[in-house]
């Protein structure tokens, strides 16, 4: 479970408009094709680049587990047949890979969250 009660002046501050840079990139298309085709294509990279690009100050893990949810929400994804695709310790133990994962590693954990996303 997320902890948001900590006491904290820094706790979701964003730097350098970072959310949006992320949100951008995900939508991104190249020669009128989307670069990310599926959501949960989508839905991985924004989780991966959240963590990995540090866009707030802190909380960047609470904060993008979050936001994937609230992705997969937004989207009628999170929920097949009333139960939902990814329950809590798998996201937190995504979470924590993508943050101690080496970067050249970014395509097969991105892989691995779409096939957490995919096999239901």
């Amino acid at each position: 479970m997320l902890k948001f009660n900590e006491n904290s002046n820094l706790f979701a501050l964003e730097r350098n408009k970072g959310l949006a840079s992320i949100i951008k990139d995900i939508y991104q298309t190249f020669g009128g094709e989307d670069v990310y085709s599926s959501l949960e294509e989508k839905a991985s990279n924004f989780l991966y680049m959240i963590v990995k690009n540090h866009v707030f100050i802190d909380g960047n893990k609470r904060i993008a587990a979050t936001l994937f949810i609230y992705f997969l929400q937004f989207y009628n994804i999170l929920y097949i047949d009333n139960k939902q695709i990814i329950d809590n310790n798998i996201l937190t133990s995504l979470t924590l890979l993508i943050a101690e994962s080496n970067p050249k590693e970014k395509d097969i954990i991105v892989d691995l969250v779409i096939n957490f996303l995919s096999d239901k």
